[in-house]
């Protein structure tokens, strides 16, 4: 099999920690010395070490095990193999993350651009900085950008119900289980779309009346509801409350 980095005398920062990563990944669950990583790339180890911190601290799954054989290991089932991105789509994903502030999963999105950006050599990070700055939405999204709680997020994620309280607007408070199906931002700010298994029909719950979320053990049912905008004159998914 041939070496695909053994004639590769000299690695940018970027091109390096991306075989950095690929060479754990083939390895996995194998662990893989710093000096074997070293001599593979051709660096010293302190620079694998500090590569490898770098990944770290950007969120790669990499861990250091200190048993007889000792090294690092890369945790395949918590990542996706890296993406051959050239400048030109690194900084338009870099521009488009940046705008998920207050969107759900926005936690999600600073932790990939973090990645991204440790990856980005420092002149192309520069350019991407400046063109984040020129780029203006025609129209912000309308209401307020309030977070998207943690349970709802995962709860789209898993495919799992949610056992809410939710307060009305006469300030009623009542218990409801709901099987999650998307998300919507409009004029009062997030609402979550779920099958509301009181009122045995789709509703959208203003996030901000959702109180005490908690993921419950169940799967949700397929209802093969269409959540896309209605055509003119076709029923609206209602309001809970």
């Amino acid at each position: 099999m041939s070496d695909p980095f053994g004639n590769l005398l000299v690695m940018n920062r970027t091109d390096r920690q991306f075989a950095l990563v690929e060479e754990l990944r083939a390895a996995a669950p194998e662990p893989r010395a710093a000096r074997w990583l070293a001599d593979r790339l051709n660096v010293s180890i302190r620079t694998i070490e500090r590569d490898l911190a770098a990944l770290q601290e950007s969120g790669l799954p990499v861990y250091g095990d200190r048993g007889r054989r000792g090294g690092y290991v890369l945790d395949k089932d918590r990542t996706l193999p890296m993406l051959n991105m050239t400048t030109e789509e690194a900084m338009a994903v870099s521009v488009a993350l940046r705008e998920l502030r207050g969107a759900p999963f926005e936690a999600a999105a600073r932790s990939a651009l973090a990645k991204l950006t440790s990856m980005m050599p420092e002149q192309d990070l520069a350019r991407a900085e400046q063109l984040v700055d020129r780029v203006r939405p025609v129209s912000a999204p309308p209401g307020p950008r309030s977070t998207v709680p943690r349970p709802i997020q995962r709860a789209l994620e898993t495919g799992r119900v949610l056992h809410i309280d939710y307060r009305d607007r006469n300030d009623q408070t009542t218990h409801r289980t709901v099987e999650p199906m998307g998300l919507l931002h409009g004029p009062r700010g997030w609402y979550l779309l779920a099958w509301c298994r009181l009122r045995d029909a789709p509703r959208g719950f203003l996030l901000d009346r959702v109180h005490n979320a908690e993921i419950g053990e169940e799967s949700v049912v397929d209802r093969s509801v269409d959540l896309n905008p209605p055509e003119p004159g076709a029923p609206t998914l209602r309001v809970a409350g």
